[in-house]
């Protein structure tokens, strides 16, 4: 029978690049808590268009999608859902939503859990919502060709629900410990609840809720304004590739988790920095929006796409970005490169 029991295994994960990842989230989390606490109004807007970009990215890399005009609506609850597609995004903004207002108060308990996947579900009106499988799953991929090929057996129904309890428990004996950090655990927890795929369907879209959950409750809230979903769509081969490697052995508790645990922590780090980089957009604001795109380009090194300055701007609009990138290109500022869906600038630093 598989063993949940972290406290004899995280020791393991302690490798240099593990260290070194914490460490540096740790400095990026200082950061935020202390603009946080002094610019509390400026977060308004960072809030909301995270709320809109999680729920998108966790859906999209379900295959879950509606138009971009549809989504925004549905997550700012301005229209109600026509589709089944619009149904589960609906749910999974409830459930984002509930999970952003009561993380305090929201235990990671077999009982919870399942009620929050009752509320993924509940504009589809499904019957898997908040119930255990019934029967065995597997995790298949198939290829550019059509051909499956078997990725992972989970846990069999019969065995889900004491599964979870254990690991719960285990999580919960390991989340008391004070010389266990939270964020190795959590990567953890994770990857052992998406090894036993405990419901027909919503696998992914809860872990991922439960990520943000458990990185809440341990004070490592930069998911509110920073959509660690959409970072994991944007890497979603290496997600993949990962989650196989960590998930090898699985059954036989010989399973490395140290492929997921670095991935995660890479995830949450670039969560962190993109905050980083948005919080001195804002403090910036007094500056025109046409300056505050120059002094973004002039301050970042490399390359950068027009999608990276709207990302990093979200309230400067697409017409004002580009009519601000051509005047810059046109008199020499900045440099134009490449064309179509593959160009970027960058700052001409020959003319300083």
């Amino acid at each position: 029978m598989r063993n949940y029991t972290y406290i004899e295994k995280w020791e393991k994960l302690l490798t240099p690049d593990i260290i070194a990842l914490i460490a540096k989230i740790h400095e990026y989390k200082g950061e935020q808590s202390l603009f946080t606490e002094t610019n509390k109004d400026m977060l308004i807007e960072l809030m909301t268009l995270a709320k809109i970009q999680s729920t998108d990215a966790s859906n999209r890399i379900e295959g879950i999608r509606t138009s971009d005009s549809r989504l925004k609506k549905i997550v700012l609850d301005k229209t109600r859902p026509i589709t089944r597609d619009e149904e589960e995004i609906a749910g999974y903004r409830d459930v984002l939503q509930t999970i952003h207002d009561s993380y305090e108060y929201i235990p990671p308990k077999p009982s919870v859990i399942l009620q929050l996947h009752r509320d993924l579900f509940k504009f589809a009106g499904l019957e898997v919502g908040g119930r255990y499988k019934n029967v065995d799953n597997i995790i298949e991929e198939i290829d550019s060709d059509g051909n499956k090929r078997i990725r992972f057996i989970p846990t069999p129904a019969w065995e889900t629900p004491d599964a979870v309890t254990r690991l719960c428990n285990s999580y919960d004996d390991a989340i008391r410990s004070d010389f266990i950090n939270p964020l190795i655990i959590i990567p953890m927890f994770v990857l052992d609840f998406l090894c036993i795929h405990p419901y027909r369907d919503g696998n992914g879209r809860m872990s991922r809720l439960l990520t943000l959950l458990l990185l809440y409750r341990s004070g490592y809230d930069v998911g509110k304004y920073i959509s660690i979903e959409k970072i994991i769509e944007a890497t979603k081969e290496n997600y993949y590739r990962v989650l196989e490697e960590s998930s090898y052995r699985w059954h036989e508790s010989e399973n490395d988790y140290n492929p997921f645990v670095k991935y995660m922590l890479e995830v949450i780090l670039n969560a962190y920095r993109e905050f980083s980089s948005r919080a001195k957009s804002l403090q910036n604001s007094s500056l025109s929006k046409p300056d505050r795109v120059g002094e973004l380009i002039q301050n970042h090194l490399g390359k950068i796409t027009k999608a990276e300055i709207m990302t990093q701007c979200p309230d400067i609009s697409q017409v004002t970005v580009q009519r601000t990138l051509n005047e810059l290109v046109k008199n020499g500022t900045i440099l134009k490169i490449g064309g179509g869906r593959y160009t970027s600038y960058i700052w001409n630093r020959e003319n300083e």
